[in-house]
């Protein structure tokens, strides 16, 4: 009975001091939340950053992207509704981790297969080249994709400069914005300091600087006055 009572003492002492262990250890790790949240936003700490002359470098030819686009890509469509029947050759663009679509006005969100691929490559190198620059995390923005028969009557009347002959057409081109991205939000709510576009757009102008030079990948228009690069995969 001794022995039974000395072992009940036992494990009791053994279970408060468990309980013991287990709220200090929360209360500290609590305490260490707080201090973190109140360290502020998370700095930028920049490193090899270079910007591209763009107009140099990204002066691929409408005449020369339109023949791969018309060889690759889909035959252009009436409508909405006419492509989006085609989802044996296309395929809907969604929100991912590294790229956000905007909201459309003349285009709809379907790209040919190897041209969502290729968008989906340049925005996980981009994540990649942000991380390795020390600067905090942005998504891309794809502000034009596939254009059917009326939404390029559509904008040729908002815009007069409009290509009636454009690559977006056939489901090859897209169109990233080079100003504006979207900041993605730290999963503890510790808040990022904010990237200046300057920098945003110096990286994303090397990520398609070393892509567009592989030689086989895609074309790169600057179009300054959309502020986007006009994108075209070649194959």
């Amino acid at each position: 009975m001794k022995r039974l009572v000395l072992l009940l003492k036992i494990a009791g002492a053994l279970v408060i001091a468990g309980l013991g262990l287990y709220v200090f250890f929360s209360a500290r790790s609590c305490i260490e939340e707080r201090r973190w949240l109140a360290l502020g936003p998370i700095e930028n700490h920049p490193v090899r950053i270079w910007d591209v002359k763009f107009a140099k470098e990204f002066n691929d030819k409408n005449d020369v992207q339109l023949e791969v686009a018309q060889a690759i890509g889909i035959p252009p469509v009436k409508n909405r509704e006419v492509a989006e029947g085609l989802k044996s050759k296309l395929v809907k663009l969604e929100a991912t981790d590294t790229y956000v679509i905007d909201s459309l006005t003349h285009s709809i969100p379907y790209l040919i297969p190897s041209a969502k691929v290729l968008l989906d490559d340049i925005g996980r190198v981009f994540q990649d080249s942000l991380s390795a620059k020390g600067l905090n995390p942005y998504k891309l923005i794809v502000t034009s994709v596939l254009r059917t028969e009326e939404d390029v009557a559509n904008l040729s009347k908002h815009n007069v400069n409009a290509s009636e002959n454009s690559t977006h057409r056939y489901g090859t081109s897209f169109d990233l914005s080079y100003w504006r991205y979207e900041k993605i939000p730290e999963l503890r709510g510790r808040p990022y300091e904010d990237v200046p576009p300057e920098y945003l757009r110096a990286t994303l102008s090397q990520v398609l600087k070393d892509i567009h030079d592989q030689g086989d990948r895609c074309f790169v228009k600057y179009e300054k006055k959309q502020n986007c690069f006009h994108i075209t995969v070649k194959r």
